[in-house]
């Protein structure tokens, strides 16, 4: 199979290499048995320079530049998802040149279509951001959009000009994702877009427009990639930050033809392109990340989900074997966390976790159990959740301390009355602060939002995911979302017609996922025997490795590269959750901070209490304020402040209430120091809870998951922590009378 595989993607790379490239001539000369690894071959055809075909189109609303998509890889398997296209703000280019002298032949003030030509590019002008930071053609930072909403498969898409006028190169890439199928020469149709397709493809990505960047084909800055993204997205923003230019993903690289990596004949690899005949090193690698709802790491994931679902004494499970499997999980994530030996600087994350009153000591986080001094919490604590309570803790106190950023809300009395624009115009501080807690406001769809998946400043979901944004609706699921941003899914009936008659069940072609509303424990399998089985087959066959001997769970993992010695860690990362997220536990997140911030990595988690999947940039943040902030702590010098709030004076025109009530969960006594127990905000924070334990959209019970197949298979079971439970005989029993 991976003969007949190489063999058709030689097929498809001279024909995309026709298509996109421009360079048939070159392409008929060469040897297709040679070209898999000729260096040579693999730069000349993704220079941008030799692409005869390269297309460029102007938008004078935002004064940009959008390249048409061309392959980032010399050997695609599926063309129109291993495609990019690039967003060049206006201010860098002079113009197109069409006949190769060096020099603009149309400009901005003369276009009148889509052009085919090179840019010359100016690198002596300069673009000021919205925050003012200042950027020039070779500072510009380049955003890099990971789609694989839902971890699927995205196809390529023209760049969004959104952060054009930031002064920011923004990237768009297609990927292959799970439940891809592809024909060999024989007519014989398997799958493909498995672990780790979707990430591949957007390293590859990042390749091909780093080289570009290096050759004078475009602006940017290759040191300055920040990976962003939604959802599944997200979590591919995450992994790609976290295994920033590892080798473990070199042949899957090597295979496709990416740029700048290479097999040498020895078992070695080469990371060099050459650029005016010297060897440069290409890395992969990010320097930054903003992730909004990063469902990853799925290794973890279920164990987790279930911890947290089971520590809430008030969350209701469907059926007995969901009790008693969620109660195996948690003790079983209990064991995983502890015996990772984890620390954390109080310095670091900000938080007095021993009350010694300092800031100074390295604490040891550790899950203790004791049923009868800790029954609210079903017998759970320890230092490693007295963090997770400090961050809920903090970020509900952010957002109280910024309401006044709140703008286009509507306010009311405790009656339920709405407030005059006199009364708005005179609330304090502590009267917004007080009006949230107790659910006193509605906000208007734009009041808020600035910038970020489904923020309202111009940064909307669909530019990160490329048009095929991951929502999820509490009630039904995920949920599509057009490029225009409206709902193609929003309703459970259109869930129940995607994902079948339970919301759960379905094939390659109709999607998964685990609703939190379904009693059945399995669609798939009648007996736990027959269940079990099928899960220790899937599991061996994947530790037995794919075709390069890895382990693709291990390879989706990102908490085994970040500090890695192969890694190259980013220099900062802000990952955002809605506090009610419900696709994924919120303890998958912090287990990223703490092992970032072990490794020398600026990161931060944002849990939005006010937010669910994929929650928007809230009260006067924004991707870009972010990235400005960054950019003048590492690289400029020159520190950005957030722009000072406007006082609402108009109050808005909705005609009830529509905020959460929090007034059970948080002693708000003094607002600038608000409190609740970790049994609160859990009730809080599971209150959202959408999808079933295990965590995972796909994952339940005996539930394949399509992100783990191979070319025979579609999906596989993976989860080797529940595989563990099924095999364990005195578990085993318990569940077998349960299912």
């Amino acid at each position: 199979m991976k003969k007949l595989k190489k063999l058709l993607s030689l097929t498809l790379a001279l024909a995309m290499v026709l298509s996109l490239c421009g360079l048939t001539a070159f392409a008929a000369e060469e040897d297709s048995t040679s070209v898999a690894s000729d260096k040579e071959y693999i730069e000349e055809t993704l220079n941008l320079a030799n692409n005869e075909d390269q297309e460029w189109s102007y938008t004078a609303s935002a004064d940009a530049w959008v390249l048409s998509v061309v392959s980032a890889v010399a050997y695609p398997e599926l063309p129109d998802q291993q495609g990019v296209s690039v967003c060049v703000p206006g201010a860098y280019v002079t113009g197109i040149d069409t006949d190769g002298d060096g020099v603009e032949d149309v400009t901005a003030e003369t276009y009148e279509s889509a052009v085919k030509g090179s840019l010359v590019i100016d690198y002596e002008a300069e673009v000021t951001s919205s925050n003012g930071q200042v950027y020039t053609a070779a500072t510009a930072p380049i955003i890099l959009n990971t789609g694989a909403a839902g971890y699927g498969s995205s196809n390529n898409s023209k760049a969004s000009t959104t952060y054009a006028s930031e002064g920011y190169i923004n990237v768009a890439c297609g990927n292959r994702g799970k439940q891809d199928t592809a024909t060999d020469e024989d007519g014989n149709t398997y799958y493909t877009g498995d672990a780790p397709s979707c990430l591949v493809d957007q390293k590859n990505a990042a390749r091909y427009v780093k080289y570009n960047i290096l050759l004078g084909n475009l602006p940017g800055n290759v040191d300055l990639l920040v990976s962003t993204g939604g959802s599944g997205g997200a979590a591919h923003a995450t992994m790609f930050a976290a295994t920033s230019n590892n080798p473990d993903f070199y042949d899957y690289e090597i295979e496709a033809g990416a740029v700048g990596v290479y097999l040498n004949e020895d078992g070695t690899y080469s990371t060099t392109v050459t650029i005016d005949g010297e060897e440069v090193e290409l890395s992969d690698g990010a320097w930054g990340c903003v992730a909004y709802s990063a469902i990853t790491s799925l290794y973890e994931g279920d164990m987790a989900q279930a911890f947290e679902y089971y520590m809430d004494t008030t969350y209701e499970f469907n059926t007995d074997f969901q009790v008693q499997l969620a109660e195996y999980l948690s003790a079983a994530y209990m064991e995983y966390i502890n015996d990772q030996n984890l620390t954390v600087e109080e310095s670091a994350v900000g938080f007095d976790l021993d009350g010694d009153g300092e800031l100074n000591s390295t604490i040891a986080l550790t899950i203790e159990y004791d049923l009868e001094a800790y029954p609210e919490t079903n017998g759970y604590y320890g230092t490693y959740l007295d963090l997770y309570l400090a961050e809920f803790t903090e970020n509900l106190q952010w957002y109280l301390d910024n309401l006044d950023y709140a703008s286009g809300w509507t306010w009311f009395d405790e009656d339920g009355n709405a407030l005059s624009d006199e009364e708005v115009a005179a609330m304090t501080s502590e009267d917004k602060a007080v009006a949230f807690i107790e659910g006193r406001y509605a906000k208007t769809s734009s009041s808020s939002s600035s910038g970020g998946p489904g923020g309202a400043g111009g940064e909307m979901l669909t530019s990160g995911m490329n048009g095929a944004a991951d929502f999820s609706d509490e009630a039904s699921g995920d949920i599509d979302i057009t490029a225009s941003g409206e709902a193609s899914a929003d309703s459970e009936d259109t869930a129940l017609e995607l994902y079948g008659d339970d919301i759960r069940s379905g094939g390659p072609d109709e999607g998964s996922t685990a609703a939190a509303g379904s009693g059945s424990n399995s669609s798939n399998y009648s007996t736990f025997e027959e269940m079990a089985e099928a899960y220790a087959a899937d599991i061996a066959e994947i530790e037995a490795g794919d075709k390069y001997g890895n382990n693709i769970v291990s390879l989706y993992n990102p908490l085994n590269y970040i500090g890695d010695e192969d890694t190259e860690d980013p220099t900062w990362v802000r990952i955002v959750m809605g506090a009610v997220e419900g696709d994924m536990p919120m303890m998958t997140s912090l287990n990223l901070e703490i092992a970032w911030l072990n490794a020398g990595t600026d990161a931060v988690i944002e849990w939005q209490w006010d937010g669910g999947h994929v929650p928007s940039e809230v009260l006067g943040n924004s991707i870009s304020l972010y990235i400005d902030q960054m950019y003048g702590e590492y690289v400029s010098g020159i520190e950005i402040e957030k722009a000072e709030a406007e006082a609402q004076t108009t109050n808005g025109t909705a005609e009830s209430a529509t905020g959460t009530d929090l007034s059970d969960w948080v002693d708000y006594e003094d607002v600038t120091s608000v409190s609740f127990s970790l049994a609160d905000v859990l009730a809080y924070r599971n209150s959202g809870a959408s999808k079933a334990v295990p965590g995972f959209d796909v994952i339940d019970y005996g539930q394949e998951d399509y992100v783990f197949g191979n070319t025979e298979t579609d999906a596989r079971h993976w989860d080797a922590f529940v595989n563990e439970i099924f095999q364990n005989a005195e578990y085993a029993a318990v569940l077998s009378d349960l299912f």
